[in-house]
C-alpha cells in the first residue's frame, strides 16, 4: 500500500489521539504539524496560562523553514530584536572590545531571528489554539501503557486514553521521567550555573549587551531594544551542580550572592535586584543526551529529548525542526514506525548542535586567567562585520516534504 493509501485509511477509519505535554516552544509547534495530519491533539501545560516575556532566544538555520512553513515569519519578523552590539568587558569594567553579535553566534545578518520568547510562543499558540485542545493548570502524573493506548492520570484528576504521549516539557521533563527514568542518566552536566531575571535599564543600553568577566563568572545585561526593563544573566562555574538549590529560589539567591560577593562594574546593583526579582529563572548549563527518543508508544521532543544548552543557542531552533520532523514522519506510519524514522533522519543533526558546545568549558565563559586572556585577545582580533555563511550545523538539515496535509 502506498503511504498516501495507508494515510486515507487511518483517517477514514477514526483521528488517532495525541496528548502532548508542554506547551512551550515544542508542543505548540508540534501540536500545529499533527493537526495538519489529521491527528487529534490534546496539549497539557501545568502553568495557568502562556508564559509571557522571557530572555531572548534564536530561530536560526533550517528552523527558519519550519516558522516560514508555519505562516509565522510574518509576526517573528515584525518581533525581531535586532542586537546591534556585543561588548565585553575586564573584571574593572573598562572595555576589551565591541564585536557585531553575529560574528561571535555564528548567525546570518538579515536572516536569523532573535525574539522575545513570549513572542514565539504567541505566534505558535495563535497559530494552532483554534483547532487543538489545550488544558492549563494541569500535568500527567502518571502513565501507564497496553498493546492499545497510554492510559494518563493528571494531576487534576482526571483520566484518559491516548494513541499516543509526547513529552516536550523542557530540560527537567517529566514525562521523561515516568517513561525512561530519572533525569540523571541522561543529563549532561557542563560546568555552570545561571541566574536569570529583569531590572529597570537606568544603564542607557539600547539593543546590545554588555558582559563582564574574571575566571569562571559573568555578568550580562542585555537590552533588547528601547524599553524600561533589562534582561540580567549571572553565570558561573560550579564543580557539581547545586541540586539542593534547584528547587529553593532563597537558596538560589543565596548561593549567586556569594559567587559574586566581591565583583565589581554594576554586579553589586544586579545583586540587589536579584533579591527582588519576581521573574527570577535558575538553573544548570547543560545537555540532555539519550540514547532513544521514544519508549513504547512515549515519545519526547526538543529539550525533553535534546537539549542543547543555552550556550549553542539553538534549543528553540531544534524544537521547531523537531516537532516538524516527528510530525512528519508519523504522518503515515504507526507509533512504532513513526518514531523509529523521526529518530533516524534527525538524531545527526540534533548531534551536530549540541557538539557546537564542549564540556566544562565555553569560549564566552573561561574559568581560567589563562583562558581569559586568549578569549579577550581572540575578541578583540574579531572583524565587527557580520558573518556572511551561518554555522554549518545551523542548516544541516533540509526539511523534507511529507504527505499531502489534511
Amino acid at each position: 500500500m502506498t503511504p498516501t493509501g495507508l494515510l486515507r485509511n487511518i483517517r477514514t477509519t477514526s483521528r488517532r489521539t495525541v496528548l502532548i505535554s508542554g506547551a512551550g516552544v515544542a508542543g505548540p509547534a508540534l501540536a500545529f504539524w499533527l493537526n495538519r495530519y489529521g491527528f487529534a491533539v490534546t496539549v497539557v501545560e501545568k502553568a495557568g496560562t502562556l508564559r509571557e516575556g522571557g530572555y531572548p532566544i534564536d530561530v536560526r538555520g533550517t528552523a527558519l523553514e519550519v516558522v516560514r512553513r508555519m505562516g509565522i515569519l510574518p509576526q517573528l519578523l515584525d518581533a525581531h530584536i535586532d542586537l546591534r552590539r556585543l561588548t565585553f568587558l575586564d573584571a574593572d569594567g573598562g572595555e576589551v572590545a565591541s564585536v557585531n553579535p553575529h560574528t561571535l553566534t555564528g548567525g546570518v545578518a538579515g536572516q536569523d531571528l532573535e525574539v522575545r520568547r513570549g513572542n514565539l510562543s504567541d505566534a505558535l499558540y495563535a497559530a494552532v489554539r483554534d483547532d487543538v485542545e489545550f488544558l492549563f493548570h494541569d500535568s500527567i502524573d502518571a502513565l501507564d501503557q497496553s498493546g492499545h493506548g497510554v492510559d494518563v492520570s493528571f494531576r487534576g484528576g482526571g483520566r484518559r486514553t491516548f494513541d499516543m504521549v509526547i513529552g516536550a516539557d523542557g530540560l527537567h521533563s517529566r514525562t521523561r521521567e515516568l517513561a525512561f527514568g530519572p533525569e540523571e542518566q541522561f543529563h549532561r552536566y557542563l560546568g555552570y550555573c545561571f541566574a536569570g531575571f529583569t531590572l529597570r535599564n537606568t544603564f542607557g543600553l539600547s539593543h546590545e549587551t554588555v558582559l563582564w568577566n574574571t575566571p569562571g563568572r559573568a555578568a550580562a545585561l542585555y537590552a533588547v531594544g528601547d524599553h524600561d526593563d533589562v534582561h540580567a544573566l549571572l553565570n558561573f562555574a560550579h564543580p557539581e551542580p547545586p541540586l539542593d538549590a534547584f528547587r529553593n529560589p532563597e537558596a538560589q539567591r543565596d548561593l549567586v550572592s556569594a559567587v559574586f560577593a566581591d565583583a565589581g562594574w554594576e554586579v553589586p546593583g544586579m545583586l540587589a535586584a536579584l533579591r527582588d526579582a519576581d521573574d527570577l529563572f535558575f538553573d544548570a548549563v547543560s545537555q540532555i543526551r539519550m540514547p532513544r527518543w521514544s519508549s513504547g508508544r512515549v515519545a519526547l521532543v526538543g529539550d525533553a529529548a535534546y537539549a542543547p544548552s543555552f550556550l549553542t543557542g539553538q534549543g528553540s531552533s531544534l524544537a521547531l525542526v523537531g516537532a516538524y520532523m516527528l510530525a512528519g514522519s508519523l504522518a503515515d506510519r504507526d507509533h512504532t514506525a513513526g518514531f523509529a524514522a523521526y529518530e533516524h533522519h534527525t538524531r545527526e543533526f540534533v548531534t551536530a548542535n549540541q557538539d557546537q558546545v564542549g564540556e566544562g568549558d565555553a569560549t564566552l565563559f573561561p574559568t581560567t586567567a589563562r583562558a581569559l586572556e586568549q578569549r579577550n585577545d581572540m575578541l578583540r582580533n574579531l572583524s565587527a562585520m557580520p558573518s556572511t555563511e551561518g554555522r554549518p550545523a545551523h542548516s544541516a538539515l533540509t526539511l523534507p516534504e511529507f504527505v499531502p496535509m489534511r
